[in-house]
């Protein structure tokens, strides 16, 4: 009983900073073509929205390179909220991330990757005993651009038939928060690195704002 008061104390307390705040982050991520149309959003809307960073990255396996963009944001909470409603009709990810998780969670990290590899991340963590404090998540639901390179090889009227084919394989992008105490921090980078997931110390984005 007392865990449950608890419990709904604290979703209450969320539920009014983010009423009450003027400003939050927020991280959003899929395709190249979307993460450009936010970005173009965020940039000629000027003053609400400041870009933070922003990262292309692509990675290889097998004969498929999987190719996704994310960007963060800090700015105007109504803007952001139109952003991110953007994001999702466009079938991307995002997370906000609200001034009260910045004042109650120590070292909060973002990770991105594909579902496979931060399931696998995150289970490397619990085998190592990490203790993590895992806090949202979201998922894409539109296609994240693929190239299978094989077919670089072939004649060009024959690539333009197959290569549809493939860039059509649907593949899930995951974007988590988490937060843990400051001495296993290393660790985590280090299990990340080892699962291809790409990690944000937030605190380090905040220092730079």
């Amino acid at each position: 009983m007392i865990e449950n008061n608890i419990k709904t104390l604290r979703q209450a307390a969320k539920v009014s900073t983010v009423q009450d705040s003027d400003e939050i982050w927020c991280l959003i991520a899929g395709n190249e073509e979307m993460v450009n149309n936010i970005a173009y959003e965020a940039i000629t809307d000027t003053g609400k929205v400041e870009i933070l960073c922003r990262e292309h990255i692509t990675s290889k396996e097998s004969f498929v390179t999987k190719i996704f963009d994310f960007i963060i944001l800090h700015g105007d909470i109504n803007k952001i909220r139109d952003l991110s409603l953007m994001c999702k009709n466009n079938g991307g990810a995002y997370l906000k991330i609200v001034p009260y998780y910045v004042l109650n969670e120590p070292n909060l990290i973002l990770t991105v990757g594909y579902e496979n590899t931060i399931k696998k991340f995150m289970g490397d963590c619990e085998k190592s005993r990490i203790k993590l404090n895992y806090l949202i998540e979201d998922k894409t639901t539109g296609f994240i651009d693929t190239d299978v390179y094989i077919t670089n090889i072939l004649p060009g009227f024959i690539r333009s038939t197959i290569d549809p084919l493939f860039k059509m394989t649907d593949v899930v992008l995951s974007t988590v928060l988490i937060s843990a105490v400051e001495n296993v921090i290393p660790k985590i980078k280090e299990i990340a690195k080892t699962n291809k997931i790409f990690v944000i110390e937030f605190n380090k984005i905040m220092k730079e704002e």
